[in-house]
C-alpha cells in the first residue's frame, strides 16, 4: 500500500496515510480534528539509482567505483 501525504484545511495539519489502491482516491479523515475536509498534497521521493547531479552529469547514488581517481 502506498503512503500518502495529507493536509487537513480544518486546522492544518499535515498527516500521512498508508491508503490502499481501491481507497487512493478518497481522502482520509484528519487525525487531529476528525474534518473530512483533507487533501492530498504532493509530495516527492526518493528513488535508488540514477540522479541528476549539479554539475549536469548523472550520478550513482550508491557505493559503484567512481572515476575520481580516489582508490
Amino acid at each position: 500500500m502506498p503512503l500518502y501525504e495529507y493536509n487537513c484545511k480544518s486546522c492544518g495539519t499535515d498527516f500521512e496515510k498508508r491508503v490502499s489502491f481501491s481507497e487512493a482516491d478518497t481522502n482520509p479523515e484528519c487525525p487531529e480534528c476528525n474534518s473530512p475536509q483533507t487533501h492530498k498534497q504532493i509530495s516527492l521521493f526518493a528513488s535508488h539509482g540514477a540522479s541528476l547531479s549539479s554539475a549536469g552529469g548523472y550520478s550513482s547514488g550508491g557505493c559503484a567505483p567512481s572515476s575520481s581517481g580516489f582508490s
